[in-house]
């Protein structure tokens, strides 16, 4: 195949978008946050969440934004929130409001979260950080002038089962990782046409969160290829069809540099499955994360100085993959720079955009950004093994 770099010629780093601290001296009041999209994500994954950081009184959400209040009365009314922005514009320039969540569709998380970086405010945007390298570019360069946090979804590096395994691959137990595996996909959403259209599909949804930990363990890759399609050309949305605008398929291939290969199966052509979220392959064994990289369920382990499988619970059943928004909040708070970094994001926008156009044009894509791996906690302990674990669900 031939090879062709793709159209970024940004050398991201790590010195671009990390501000030492936060400037608002929030360490003795919650953090007060407006929300932008009222959707399902902020109806049944982050209000919940945010319920239980005000009972801790560490955030209280303060006014939200929508495409109308007409079609969010109803989630502002259930969730007593006592402010309506007309605009994001509004939203991000009150005084108000420290911490701007972003939980729109795709298209419009970069002009949002621009508006709320210049406004000197927190951000906190869901996945992708935005949909084109440009955009991204801008965001690094508004977040590096500003004194603000600036983090992106996915969150998967933040669970437990994700830093064991991170420390125990970085730690040689497996030898060197030769080859990787990583799966996220299902049969696709029916409520909103835009998953369809250009600038969101499963490589943005879903092969998000399998880049992001694959790169969060084997660090930044160095080319990509991939075959994508449109399997379904029509699909049920909210009871009428819809023409898919954008690859539904996709098996994304990356190279790690060293003969360290990866692959990614996405899509919203997966009806079920039962396998591991990921996969390593080293030298002196294998080590596998159970359930979803974002709904971790523990790790299997094979050593060969072993002989035997070892399987390990999830040491926190109860992490959810919101949990960027609780770490972030608690980095205001404190002021420590949060451990998600944003070249990260932007090192997967990447990945995507070029295995897209890989798919499009069979030809091999070459990676020009890079970012540092966080730093392993020394601490972080190994999950109990599976037999030494009581699970009440056994009685």
């Amino acid at each position: 195949m031939k090879t062709k770099k793709s159209k970024s010629s940004a050398q991201v780093s790590d010195r671009s978008a990390r501000p030492q601290s936060s400037s608002v001296d929030a360490s003795k009041r919650p953090i007060r946050i407006g929300i932008v999209g009222c959707g399902n994500v902020m109806d049944g994954a982050y209000m919940p969440l945010l319920q239980k950081m005000h009972h801790k009184g560490q955030a209280q959400v303060v006014g939200a934004s929508h495409t109308s209040r007409e079609r969010c009365q109803t989630i502002l009314e259930k969730w007593a929130i006592p402010n309506y922005f007309a605009t994001y514009q509004d939203l991000c320039r009150s005084p108000e409001i420290d911490l701007v969540l972003i939980l729109t569709s795709m298209n419009e998380h970069g002009a949002i979260a621009r508006e709320a970086l210049r406004a000197g405010k927190h951000v906190f945007v869901e996945k992708p950080m935005a949909v084109s390298l440009k955009e991204a570019k801008e965001l690094l360069a508004e977040a590096r002038n500003s004194s603000r946090f600036f983090v992106c979804a996915p969150f998967v590096t933040l669970s437990p089962t994700f830093q064991i395994i991170r420390q125990r691959v970085a730690a040689g137990d497996v030898g060197k990782v030769c080859l990787a595996r990583a799966r996220y996909g299902w049969s696709g959403p029916d409520w909103a046409e835009w998953f369809y259209r250009p600038g969101c599909g499963p490589i943005f949804d879903l092969a998000v969160y399998s880049i992001t930990s694959l790169t969060g363990i084997l660090g930044p890759a160095k080319r990509v290829t991939a075959m994508t399609g449109i399997a379904q050309p029509k699909r049920m949305v909210k009871g009428r069809p819809v023409k898919v605008e954008v690859e539904d398929n996709a098996q994304i291939l990356i190279d790690f540099g060293g003969a360290v290969f990866a692959v990614v199966t996405s899509g919203f052509t997966m009806q079920k499955y039962r396998s591991p979220a990921l996969e390593f392959y080293g030298t002196e064994g294998t080590i596998q994360m159970l359930g979803d990289d974002w709904a971790p369920e523990g790790y299997e382990l094979w050593q060969n100085s072993v002989g035997a499988w070892q399987t390990f619970y999830e040491t926190d059943p109860h992490w959810q993959w919101t949990e960027g928004l609780n770490h972030l909040v608690e980095c205001i708070q404190t002021g420590e720079r949060p451990t998600l970094a944003p070249e990260h994001a932007y090192h997967v926008l990447e990945i995507m955009l070029a295995a897209q156009a890989a798919g499009r044009t069979g030809q091999v894509q070459e990676i020009e950004s890079t970012f540092s791996l966080e730093k392993r906690k020394e601490n972080a302990g190994k999950a109990e093994a599976a037999h030494r674990i009581h699970d009440p669900r056994r009685e």
